[in-house]
């Protein structure tokens, strides 16, 4: 009897070894589409670590920050940080960057003609409506020489920053989500990577033009400032951060979207 309790307590010793106990469990926000399919994957490896990752996924922009600093999220992975500056200068927010993850070039997708050289003068030209993301697509035309900025605007440029539009673009700014719907509407239009490919759209097979994978715009993972030492955090970036989701990021994504981990 006494030689089966010991075997009985070992193989218990054995199985928790064997299964992590999950320490913690947190919700973390995305938005749909290769955030979301991303953390998919880092959920498994946190697991193994002993976090369990609940997905919680948002269609737009707005509403990931706001239920993190409202404490209904304990972090969330979809924006760059130049959006999250801005956010925390309009809003007040108490959040901070943890870490980094990818980067997704905006392109520019038309259905009507095949190359920003063949653009009529006077073409219409929808922008996102964001500042951030407006003037990130303000400053993807202007690598591409279709217009002249204000210096000094930094990052943040808007249509009244262009001192310069040979071509006499006519800019028509829409709520970021719903540019791939815009297209029939427009000459052409700059989109943000996540949005294209929810629409079927692949940036490095679809787009006119992109840029370039030297962006200051790499997705960053997010919390409250209070919680950015605790260390479900640290389990929570070194998932992201491990070979494993690189590798499934280059495998998925075919170079339209890039690990900066």
């Amino acid at each position: 009897m006494r030689f089966l309790k010991t075997l009985a307590s070992a193989l218990v010793a054995v199985s928790a070894l064997a299964t992590p106990v999950l320490a913690e469990t947190i919700k973390v926000g995305v938005t749909a589409g290769e955030h979301e399919q991303v953390m998919e994957q880092v959920k498994a490896v946190a697991k193994t670590k002993g976090l369990d990752i609940q997905i919680v996924t948002f269609s737009d922009y707005v509403l990931p920050n706001q239920a993190l600093n409202d404490g209904d999220l304990n972090a969330n992975s979809f924006q760059h940080e130049p959006y999250l500056r801005n956010q925390i200068k309009d809003r007040g927010y108490d959040l901070t960057v943890v870490g980094k993850n990818f980067v997704t070039p905006m392109g520019i997708y038309s259905q009507k003609v095949k190359s920003l050289e063949s653009l009529p003068d006077g073409a219409r030209f929808g922008l996102p409506n964001d500042p951030t993301n407006g003037g990130r697509a303000l400053l993807l035309l202007q690598s591409k020489g279709l217009v002249t900025l204000k210096e000094g605007t930094g990052l943040t440029p808007g249509v009244l920053d262009v001192v310069a539009n040979p071509k006499k673009l006519k800019f028509v700014e829409i709520d970021a989500a719903q540019l791939p719907r815009s297209l029939p509407d427009v000459d052409a239009a700059a989109i943000n990577t996540n949005y294209a490919l929810e629409a079927g759209l692949n940036p490095t097979r679809d787009a006119i033009a992109i840029e370039s994978k030297e962006s200051p715009y790499a997705n960053i993972i997010v919390t409250r400032t209070k919680d950015k030492d605790a260390p479900w955090v640290k389990l929570l970036v070194e998932s992201y951060n491990s070979d494993p989701i690189r590798q499934y990021i280059l495998d998925q994504f075919k170079g339209a979207v890039i690990p900066v981990f």
